[in-house]
């Protein structure tokens, strides 16, 4: 029996996606994210230093910050304090990697630009929506800068968004909601530039495994996601 998607959506298919811009006022940038039912306020924040180990070499840093907001899912989720929990940890980890994958860090100078991504609503893909919608975000930030005469040039050399691919019934399946997260029997999440090259790959088996020819299926259909997502960012930041 083939799996049938709960929003009946092709197996290729992206949920609705949307980028509002300008979402809070006092952010360089700040863009509220939605995927489907998933939504994710991405603001960047930028500081005129560095951490201690970057001081006197010309050079900036980017980092990233993620919560899950109490009331983004059914049941609400505790606060964390000071103790995160080690998802939350791989995850703003992973955000701050890919986003500085597109900068060149030392036309962005002695800087640090934080990224703060908030899960308002949880409905499976928060990572992903968190990278994708935060680029869009750190675009806005850095144009920020540049109007300010700030910066002479844009640190941002590529363009990076993410996506979720799973494989339910022996199937790929694109952009996974919450009820096909926790069906799918393989996982993966993909962030790529605009180049379609990979920056990183997260990938498991929840039961079983996986052939070299589905591995190949699921890298595809992240690949035809992202190019739709890449075009969606440079269309939210048109006129």
């Amino acid at each position: 029996m083939t799996w049938q998607r709960p929003d009946q959506r092709q197996p290729d298919q992206l949920r609705p996606v949307q980028f509002e811009r300008g979402f809070t006022k006092f952010s360089a940038g700040s863009v509220l994210t939605k995927c489907g039912d998933t939504q994710v306020l991405c603001t960047v924040s930028i500081q005129p230093k560095v951490p201690r180990f970057l001081e006197g070499k010309g050079q900036g840093w980017l980092t990233a910050e993620y919560r899950m907001l109490p009331g983004a899912t059914p049941d609400r989720q505790e606060r964390e304090f000071l103790k995160l929990s080690g998802r939350t940890q791989e995850i703003q980890r992973l955000i701050g990697r890919s986003l500085r994958s597109v900068l060149d860090l030392e036309a962005l100078g002695e800087r640090t630009i934080t990224i703060d991504a908030d899960v308002l609503q949880a409905d499976a893909g928060t990572r992903t929506a968190s990278i994708t919608g935060a680029f869009v975000a750190l675009q806005d930030a850095i144009d920020h800068l540049l109007k300010r005469g700030e910066l002479e040039r844009s640190p941002i050399v590529h363009q990076v968004a993410a996506v979720s691919v799973g494989l339910i019934q022996e199937s790929p399946f694109l952009d996974l909601d919450y009820l096909e997260d926790v069906t799918a029997d393989i996982d993966f999440n993909v962030v790529m530039n605009e180049d379609l090259n990979l920056i990183e790959v997260q990938g498991t088996a929840e039961a079983g495994s996986f052939s070299r020819t589905q591995l190949d299926q699921i890298m595809n259909f992240a690949e035809k996601g992202i190019r739709e997502l890449l075009k969606l960012q440079r269309q939210a930041r048109q006129p």
